[in-house]
């Protein structure tokens, strides 16, 4: 079971804006186009190895082939010990770090902050030190998802360094004012989230994890160029639109690259980066491969666990295994919203609320609620509405007012509470339940339904019929809790609804935008090109690449089309007969439409890319980095594409 490890759970710290602490000393967060369809199916089931890999992820999963292979488990354990030790804080501030993160609760969600740091080896290293990347990377057992939330660096916030005054600075000054503790103290206050460990990264490590992956897939939306002639005194880039494996030098030009954009921009590039990471991991990591990865890690990655402890193989293998369990799909990004300013960033205090809500409320049915919004699908929930459903709460884990606690949460939700028979007491047969566990009357009409849906709000908790010794304790109730040692006071909060309401496609009737181009250059590739009948509104096509025809791989043609829809943004089309790529991998959704298959992959409740499979080929349509084409406009250019003549 994930995170059952026992430990002392201290929170000494206010938990910042908007949370106010129980009992317990744990923060309470405020809650804060149609078509015709042949057929629906799930996408089939990932290949093995498919981890939701994050960079804080890859250190851990990186170790699982190496805990679980079988005939290296004996020096794989070994070198288990040997890396942990590697990783782990040596300096005084990083230990000083270390000390000040939050133990994580068995059970509950764990927060990771992730920061890669500009600081270079030699001559540069005293002028060097922020962090040029800080990300929070959430995982939670309940919903098997992790989040993302990224904070641009220019970001003007209360930068904290224990032992110094407050400033009002950039975000990235808190590392290079006192380190990965100056960062962990300074997101923190501006979060009001608990942080449970911290990674650092600097770009020697950066470079060398690629560089030992043999470069990462990405998908480059627009010509990214940048020389002296340009660019006089800026990070060289020369890149050109279309997917294509970056080696360590472009990759890090690709992730860091905000010269004629912004870090809106480069956080959203960060995070794609991250999810193409996953990708490549899935598709092709080896045992030698992870051998010298974790040779990279060793140099250059720090790791800090809060409670007092270091991280130990029992914690490694925990996330390794929830890693490689997390669904197709379950990766949610966060974005900080209504930012102003160029060199400086400004955000107000409900935008970093919101994303922070986001954060740690992922709803990780919006994939499918905006996929039945676009095509027009009408689902009725089986599950009773919570006045109707009879609900007993029973006392599990022996602690006094448990079964209180959660009685008087589910009747702030709308259940009806029923207590036990006049004179028993509001208790188990036992108090050796760890996880809360949620029984149904198999008797009653969509007992089950109802008794899932309680579960969610549990988190963590099992869902079963309802045994003979619990049908007195349960006096006639739908569903019967017994809440276990994992429930902490509290319900999960709702997560906010963001499905988008349906709305026409925005796009126009322009096949002769492409016709002549495509004519041009189909002798060039070996596979049936497709035309775009239909563009998104207002686009044109770039000026810079409209078109390139490439070796993606070898054996391998692709064929971009790059379309500006305005400043800084491009949606792209990629035509290729490499039928394997790691972005192909972890399809949300695949529908059939008049004879033709369409992979749908969601980021969240955004479609961002629509995969059109016939002839041989895969042709793919590529939203914008920020997702800026709406759903139903990026299923019309998909279903607008037309075979050119042979």
């Amino acid at each position: 079971m994930l995170f059952q490890h026992p430990m002392k759970t201290t929170l000494k710290r206010g938990m910042g804006r908007g949370a106010s602490v129980d009992g317990n000393g744990r923060p309470i967060y405020p809650p804060a186009v149609p078509t015709a369809m042949a057929r629906y199916r799930q996408p089939d089931p990932p290949r093995r190895g498919a981890w939701a890999v994050v960079r804080a992820i890859l250190l851990w999963t990186v170790l699982a082939t190496l805990i679980i292979a079988g005939g290296a488990a004996g020096a794989a354990y070994l070198k288990t010990h040997q890396f942990l030790e590697a990783i782990s804080p040596k300096t005084k501030i990083d230990r000083a770090a270390a000390k000040r993160l939050d133990a994580a609760i068995p059970g509950q969600p764990t927060i990771a902050l992730v920061i890669g740091t500009d600081r270079r080896k030699g001559f540069q290293a005293e002028q060097t030190g922020r962090s040029d990347t800080l990300i929070l990377v959430r995982a939670d057992p309940a919903t098997k998802a992790i989040s993302l939330l990224s904070f641009p660096r220019d970001l003007i916030v209360t930068v904290k360094c224990p032992g110094h005054p407050d400033i009002r600075d950039r975000i990235n000054t808190a590392f290079s004012a006192c380190g990965a503790l100056g960062s962990v103290e300074t997101v923190r206050a501006l979060t009001g989230l608990p942080i449970n460990y911290f990674v650092t990264v600097d770009f020697r490590g950066f470079m060398q994890l690629v560089n030992n992956l043999g470069g990462v897939w990405i998908d480059v939306d627009h010509r990214f160029l940048c020389d002296p002639t340009n660019c006089p005194g800026v990070s060289k880039i020369n890149l050109w639109p279309g997917y294509q494996r970056l080696n360590a030098t472009n990759a890090l030009a690709y992730v860091r690259y905000r010269h004629f954009d912004s870090d809106i921009y480069r956080n959203a590039r960060q995070q794609l980066f991250l999810k193409a990471l996953k990708q490549q991991i899935s598709s092709q990591l080896g045992l030698d491969t992870l051998f010298s990865i974790v040779d990279a890690v060793e140099k250059n990655v720090v790791v800090g666990r809060g409670g007092g402890k270091a991280l130990d193989p029992q914690t490694l293998k925990d996330y390794i295994y929830f890693a490689h369990g997390l669904p197709a799909g379950h990766i949610f990004q966060s974005r900080i919203q209504g930012l102003t300013g160029y060199a400086e960033l400004s955000a107000p205090p409900d935008a970093v609320s919101a994303a922070v809500r986001d954060f740690v409320q992922p709803d990780v049915k919006a994939p499918e609620k905006a996929r039945d919004v676009a095509f027009g699908i009408k689902r009725r929930s089986r599950a009773p509405k919570p006045a109707t459903v009879a609900t007993a709460v029973l006392n599990g884990n022996g602690i006094p007012g448990s079964a209180a606690n959660a009685a008087y949460e589910l009747g702030q939700r709308g259940y009806k509470i029923v207590l036990p028979a006049k004179g028993t007491p509001q208790n188990a047969p036992s108090f050796d339940y760890f996880r809360t566990a949620v029984y149904f009357d198999a008797t009653q009409a969509r007992a089950k339904a109802a008794a899932t849906q309680i579960a969610n709000l549990f988190g963590d908790a099992d869902v079963k019929p309802l045994p003979a010794t619990l049908t007195t304790l349960a006096n006639g109730a739908m569903a019967t809790v017994v809440v276990g040692q994992n429930f902490h006071g509290t319900l999960a909060p709702a997560p906010v609804d963001q499905t988008p309401k349906k709305q026409p496609p925005a796009v126009t009737l322009n096949p002769s935008l492409t016709r002549s181009t495509l004519l041009g250059v189909r002798r060039r590739v070996r596979f049936r090109l497709e035309l775009p009948r239909v563009i998104a509104d207002y686009s044109r096509l770039e000026f810079d690449a409209p078109i390139r025809v490439y070796n993606v791989k070898k054996g391998y043609r692709a064929v971009r089309l790059t379309y500006s829809t305005g400043l800084n943004e491009y949606w792209g089309i990629e035509e290729t007969n490499w039928d394997e790529a790691p972005a192909l991998a972890d399809a949300s959704f695949i529908h059939r439409i008049h004879g033709r298959e369409f992979s749908l992959y969601y980021a969240g409740p955004h479609l961002h890319m629509v995969v059109l499979r016939e002839n041989g080929a895969t042709y793919w349509v590529v939203n914008t980095i920020l997702d800026s084409l709406s759903n139903e406009t990026m299923l019309a250019i998909a279903r607008g594409l037309q075979p050119l003549p042979k």
